[in-house]
């Protein structure tokens, strides 16, 4: 499980449609071009998918700039990473003229919560002011038809100090502030780790 809270800026592909959930209370969906700037190559851009609560979709036309909050999500399919945005706030008059940007809540900074088990490698490294930092990996497990997938997120702690606990396998509960880039035309996810716990995943019980 990855949540994100964000804020996007970019430009809206998709037309808004309003439909009724199974509760008979409206929504709207549509879709929003997004830019995600690159390390390496060049700039990548992303469809975010968008829901929001209501019927309330004048404003959100094809080729239109909006800014929206919300939660963003992830879903992992083959090699494809899919944006995902539950929306809370609409600007239908962003300040910003880029074309279509990430940007952040809160001073610039995404605030993201991860739920997931630790890959192979726990490394302790030093940086150029000699202090350690910590850097490892995990990824988040999702179930699509028979088959999981995998969401990977690359992890530094700038504490030194390693949990006993903290091993290849380990599960945890991570906060922080997350970075999305692209190197290589492809979109990589990292997190600098705020908090950091063990996650006592609960046994799956089907009749539950």
């Amino acid at each position: 499980m990855i949540k994100c809270n964000v804020s996007v800026c970019g430009t809206v592909s998709k037309a808004a449609v309003v439909r009724n959930g199974k509760d008979g209370m409206p929504f709207t969906t549509y879709s929003v071009d997004v830019v995600v700037p690159a390390k390496s190559g060049i700039n990548k851009t992303v469809i975010v998918s968008c829901i929001m609560d209501g019927d309330d979709a004048e404003g959100i036309v094809v080729g239109n700039r909006i800014e929206l909050k919300g939660v963003l999500t992830f879903k992992k399919k083959d090699d494809n990473l899919y944006f995902n945005l539950k929306v809370s706030e609409v600007n239908l008059s962003p300040v910003s003229k880029s074309k279509g940007n990430l940007q952040f809540q809160k001073n610039e900074r995404i605030t993201c919560k991860f739920k997931g088990k630790v890959g192979k490698d726990i490394d302790m490294k030093k940086g150029k002011n000699g202090k350690a930092f910590l850097m490892f990996s995990a990824f988040s497990a999702e179930k699509i038809g028979e088959e999981f997938v995998f969401t990977w997120v690359r992890f530094v702690r700038f504490l030194e100090e390693k949990e006993e606990w903290l091993q290849s396998k380990a599960t945890i509960e991570a906060k922080g502030e997350l970075e999305i880039s692209v190197y290589n035309d492809r979109l990589n996810l990292g997190c600098k780790v705020a908090e950091l716990n063990q996650w006592e995943k609960k046994p799956y019980h089907p009749n539950n």
